[in-house]
């Protein structure tokens, strides 16, 4: 073991090159790995500590029991508490102090007439609390407020929207409101709860404002008095709570907003930057194994010696595995450090560019340390073990001969194996997407695809370099020629190097596909469910926004340009103990704006007792038109509906209608989320939405779009999802890139010696460069036509899934010119990889190249 370990040593000190696009795979990999879980413990521990100093004065939050959460949503809908029970829980012994809580959507207008915020984290209206020990806000600033439209505002919004203490503004609730900015407050000790906004108001305007009805509130925060604990204070609450109303800690509701972040939004972004993260270390795992592979075969002479003087096979085995391990623990060790810096850079970026991260200190945990060191090491170890197995298999009389060219990655049985896995990928593939619809076949035949894909590299590599390489005879001549038969030499070593690339340009290619697809889904649902003119909309992603105002339909209805205007508002209820959202609108509007599809009923005349429902939500309650559904709403009501119409297409229109007087009794906040119009005939689209425009300045001055404008605009969110997806993806692209020149600069090691007998027949420096050069583009190009072929046939697997899986028609599209985008920058990374070796190559000393051995 000793002389096995000085062996290493002295081939690490020997061969410090050798092993430099080793170090910077593994360290990039690891760092990416450690980095996420680093930022994923400081989000969550970061989370904890905003939601505690939310909570940190009130001990107990006393609320509706029930609440109705629907599809894709992780926090339900309470029924509001009357504030009336103030007065009850503040004789309970125990308690200190209780307030109402009156909490809902307002967005505020800044200076510039933008809105503040919206696209994602909430912006929130309520009333101002008197009590220091019930508000998470401090006021930092001016007055609380005490007169109607006065109002204090967290300094991050008044920042964000300079905006000062005397100001005038509008605050969207979503009715505009005129309010004037008296106080500015603090959050924890920072300008604000993170991205989120608050605007403070009065008990009577949030009342007025943000409730259906005054005496109400979401819930009623309690202290409790010296000596009694939260648990106590419960407890206390509980029997003097009428039915339907319970009381729980504020470490419980902390806690609770804490898994609700978690599960909306922390999980997915975690989950999203671990994928990459296997990614890159898949990608690193390739590059790995092919540079101990040919590393290995240069030694083949220096191993049979070894073997020939008396070394065990064993001994050579673990000779390898002592350099790889060496490689491994400091590559990972630097990958922590590397990833603490990516946490702490990703920390400070995310905020800048709008990201609703709360601020924190860096929180790094034994796990994650540990987990990256364990699998940085465990992927260098196991991509060396084959290589460092064949190096211990090296016969002695292997000293006395020259090493073959490999050639076995081409081997007959590799082509029937490889093409078995295709045949199997696209049996199950197609069976989980077209036959039985599942995503767990569909995810199984992607996999095998992919297994597939790496064992038939070495056979397709062949062919694929003599394709690819063809023209290079005609345009480069014998440069070029050169260049396609040194890339066809060694098959396994061309596909192993390409693989890397093929798997960074396949999950690139798979989302730019399935972005595409989205986006072609939302055009296809625009354009066959929206029959109108322009759109009025508040475009905002996660809890964003305000919404607009239920009286804008209206207005725009009465312009003499305007033919039909129809708002769609949003509800909740209970439909068969299932909590399902509700479309409040006019149905008769809706019907003229929409294209519903086949309608069995009438639309007309839903009153307050009647529904319209989509056939396929028909099918699953099994109803029928004059048929009765029961809808139990968030107040805790059941009433009855009969089903009066059932319509083909959902999409825009939502699968469950009612009429807003039918909603009006169970009502809380009332906003519509889109308001669609139709012209007169003889209107134009521009004269049109300027009168639309004008009307809709009056209510908060949302957003007028064409149809056009605003299936972009829907689609908006998935561009902002390219983008991190092909930033986090680069890293991969990165570690393929090293992979070839790291290939390259050994493939230049182990040709020394032809490459001087080659500059001494007068081949040139410049066409030396461009030989090797050319040799890294035609084992590029044929990983990126790997690669696009791999991600499209991914994308489309992805997209029919979530096709068989929605109810929702999915429309696949392959987008040209970003997949060409994708193919040149796969080429580019070729060339990149290729010029560093051409360089190192094209400096070797003729005479001693000759004389190398």
């Amino acid at each position: 073991m000793n002389a096995s370990v000085r062996l290493s040593a002295s081939s690490l000190r020997a061969h410090k090159r050798r092993f430099a696009g080793t170090f910077l795979a593994v360290f990039l990999g690891v760092a990416f790995l450690a980095g996420t879980l680093v930022m994923g413990d400081t989000l969550r521990a970061s989370f904890d500590t905003m939601f505690g100093n939310a909570t940190s004065g009130t001990d107990a939050v006393v609320r509706s029991a029930d609440a109705i959460t629907t599809p894709g949503e992780s926090e339900g809908v309470r029924e509001p508490v009357v504030t009336d029970l103030v007065g009850t829980i503040e004789k309970v012994p125990g308690v200190a102090a209780a307030a109402p809580n009156i909490q809902g959507a307002g967005q505020l207008i800044g200076r510039n007439g933008d809105p503040i915020g919206g696209q994602g984290p909430p912006t929130l209206a309520g009333n101002w609390i008197a009590d220091p020990e019930l508000n998470a806000y401090r006021l930092a600033e001016g007055h609380a407020p005490r007169g109607p439209g006065e109002v204090v505002i967290d300094r991050g919004t008044a920042e964000r929207g300079d905006l000062k203490i005397g100001d005038t503004t509008t605050l969207r609730t979503p009715d505009p409101v005129k309010v004037t900015v008296v106080g500015l407050a603090t959050f924890g000790g920072e300008d604000g709860m993170a991205q989120v906004t608050f605007t403070g108001m009065t008990r009577a305007d949030a009342e007025k404002y943000l409730t259906a009805a005054p005496g109400e509130a979401a819930t009623i925060q309690v202290r409790a008095g010296p000596g009694v604990s939260q648990q106590e204070l419960v407890d206390a609450l509980t029997p003097v709570l009428p039915k339907g109303v319970e009381a729980i800690t504020g470490q419980e509701s902390a806690e609770e907003n804490t898994d609700m972040i978690s599960s909306q939004f922390l999980s997915v972004f975690t989950t999203l930057l671990l994928v990459f993260s296997g990614v890159a270390l898949l990608v690193a795992t390739f590059s790995i194994h092919n540079t101990f592979a040919i590393v290995v075969a240069q030694r083949t002479r220096e191993n049979a010696l070894l073997r020939a003087l008396g070394a065990a096979r064993r001994q050579v085995t673990v000779s390898t595995l002592v350099e790889a391990s060496a490689v491994a623990v400091t590559a990972s060790a630097a990958g922590l450090a590397g990833g603490i810096g990516i946490a702490a850079g990703l920390q400070a970026l995310f905020p800048a560019i709008g990201f609703p991260f709360p601020e924190g200190d860096l929180v790094i945990s034994a796990l994650s340390m540990a987990l990256p060191l364990a699998v940085g090491v465990v992927v260098c170890l196991g991509s060396a073990l084959l290589p460092a197995v064949r190096a211990g298999r090296t016969a002695p009389l292997a000293a006395l001969r020259e090493t073959a060219v490999d050639t076995s990655g081409a081997s007959r049985t590799r082509a029937v194996t490889g093409l078995a896995l295709i045949a199997l990928a696209l049996g199950v593939t197609l069976t989980g997407v077209l036959a039985s619809p599942s995503i767990w076949l569909a995810a199984t035949g992607a996999v095998l695809a992919l297994i597939a894909f790496v064992v038939l590299g070495p056979v397709a590599s062949t062919t694929a370099v003599r394709v690819l390489g063809g023209p290079l005879d005609r345009l480069r001549g014998v440069t070029g020629g050169l260049a396609r038969r040194n890339a066809l030499r060694s098959p396994k070593r061309t596909a192993a190097t390409a693989s890397a690339l093929m798997i960074g340009v396949a999950v690139v290619s798979l989302f730019t596909v399935f972005g595409a697809s989205l986006k072609a889904t939302m055009d296809q649902t625009v354009a066959r469910s929206f029959a109108g003119d322009v759109a009025i909309s508040t475009p905002s992603f996660g809890a964003g926004g305000s919404g607009l105002s239920p009286r804008l339909a209206d207005a725009v209805q009465r312009l003499p340009e305007v033919d039909t205007a129809v708002g769609l508002g949003r509800g909740v209820a209970e439909v068969d103990g299932k909590g399902r959202a509700l479309t409040v609108t006019d149905p008769v509007a809706l019907e003229r704006t929409f294209d519903l599809g086949e309608i069995r009923g009438s639309m007309n005349g839903l009153g307050t007792d009647g529904i319209a429902i989509t056939e396929n939500e028909a099918d699953k309650q099994h109803l029928k038109t004059g048929e009765k559904a029961r809808l139990t709403f968030t107040d805790g009501r059941t009433q009855t509906f009969t089903v009066r119409a059932v319509y083909g297409q959902s999409e825009l229109a939502g699968d469950y209608v009612i009429t807003r007087d039918a909603w009006a009794p169970h009502r809380t906040q009332d906003a519509d989320t889109l308001v669609a119009v139709s012209f007169k005939d003889g209107v134009g689209t521009d004269d049109g939405k300027a009168a639309v425009e004008k009307a809709a300045a009056q209510y908060g001055n949302p957003e007028v779009q064409t149809r056009d404008e605003y299936a972009q605009s829907a689609a908006g969110g998935i561009d902002m999802m390219l983008t991190l997806v092909y930033a986090l993806l680069a890293l991969a692209v990165l570690i393929a890139l090293l992979g070839i020149a790291n290939t390259l600069t050994l493939a230049i090691h182990e040709r020394t010696r032809e490459l001087g007998l080659l500059r001494a027949v007068g081949q040139t420096r410049s066409q030396l460069r461009a030989m090797v050069r050319w040799e890294s583009i035609l084992v590029a190009a044929f990983g990126t036509v790997g690669g696009l072929a791999l991600g499209a046939f991914l994308g489309w697997v992805l997209v029919e899934a979530s096709d068989g899986a929605s109810d929702s028609a999915f429309a696949f599209a392959m987008p040209p010119l970003q997949l060409t985008v994708v193919a040149l920058v796969g080429l580019t990374a070729g060339a990149l990889a290729g010029l560093r070796p051409a360089r190192r190559a094209a400096r070797l000393d003729v005479l001693r190249a000759i004389a190398t051995e």
